[in-house]
């Protein structure tokens, strides 16, 4: 069994970019109209990948608490905005109530994970903790630009049957709830499909990463199996919080959607 990861020098890696000749052919053969976009994604995330490698290392050389609990919270600040911009939504409506929702969605999982289930005495190892969080959080940043973006534009979309329910004598909670519905089913039916063919179509993340890491398979399964039920609480905490925070912003009192929710009208 392996014990020690093996590592990849400068060399290889950039051996590893020569696999890009493939697809950016592929978009100049075609006049895909993505190539400067897609240059800017690999040199954004090669850059980000390095300044966050270095950083992480000296956090995980420290693993504070304190520190480890900020840069997640950084974590969330920037997916907060992320979603935002993903959705159109404008930040001085959201960022609050999406912050709070990510927030509870990310760390409540997390700490589930490392108290209860591997039981650490530091509970905010940096190890386990970073990780853990990005994975969560990263899949509820999908499913919240998803379930948002829906929600709203579903009830622009049907804005007159909406009113008709309202006029009906529904309070906004009942007049909103097949469109609270649909957002979280859009949402999270993403992660329900992984979960159900996770293991016969892909080996996940980290189940790689641990038998990569030289754990055994069993192992491996049985991370794999607490990560995905951590990330499919998470994305159902968030996205609910995240719709149910972000309706006071949103209407009046009324129950009148305020369109100044989207930084630009949706379809445009």
């Amino acid at each position: 069994m392996m014990t020690n990861i093996i590592d990849i020098d400068i060399i290889s890696l950039a051996v590893g970019y020569l696999l890009l000749i493939a697809p950016m052919a592929i978009i100049l053969l075609k006049r895909v109209p993505i190539f400067s976009d897609a240059v800017m994604a690999i040199i954004r995330m090669t850059v980000q990948l390095i300044f966050v490698g270095f950083y992480l290392q000296v956090v995980f050389d420290l693993n504070k608490p304190w520190l480890n609990l900020a840069w997640v919270i950084l974590m969330v600040l920037v997916a907060d905005v992320s979603i935002i911009r993903g959705c159109r939504l404008t930040i001085r409506k959201f960022a609050l109530p999406l912050f709070c929702a990510l927030t509870v969605g990310t760390i409540a999982p997390v700490l589930v994970f490392t108290i209860p289930i591997l039981r650490l005495q530091n509970w905010m190892d940096a190890q386990y903790v970073i990780p853990l969080a990005g994975m969560v959080l990263g899949n509820c940043l999908r499913a919240d630009i998803v379930g948002l973006k829906d929600f709203y534009e579903s009830i622009i979309k049907n804005e007159k049957a909406y009113f008709q329910s309202l006029v009906q004598g529904a309070d906004q909670q009942e007049a909103l709830a097949p469109y609270f519905r649909d957002a979280v089913q859009a949402a999270l039916l993403p992660t329900t499909a992984s979960m159900a063919t996770i293991g016969l179509v892909a080996l996940p993340g980290m189940m790689t990463g641990v038998i990569l890491a030289g754990a055994s398979p069993a192992t491996a399964i049985k991370y794999q199996i607490a990560i995905m039920i951590a990330i499919f609480s998470g994305t159902a905490i968030t996205v609910f919080l995240a719709v149910r925070l972000s309706i006071s912003y949103s209407f009046s009192k009324y129950g009148i959607l305020d369109r100044k929710v989207f930084a630009t009208p949706p379809g445009t």
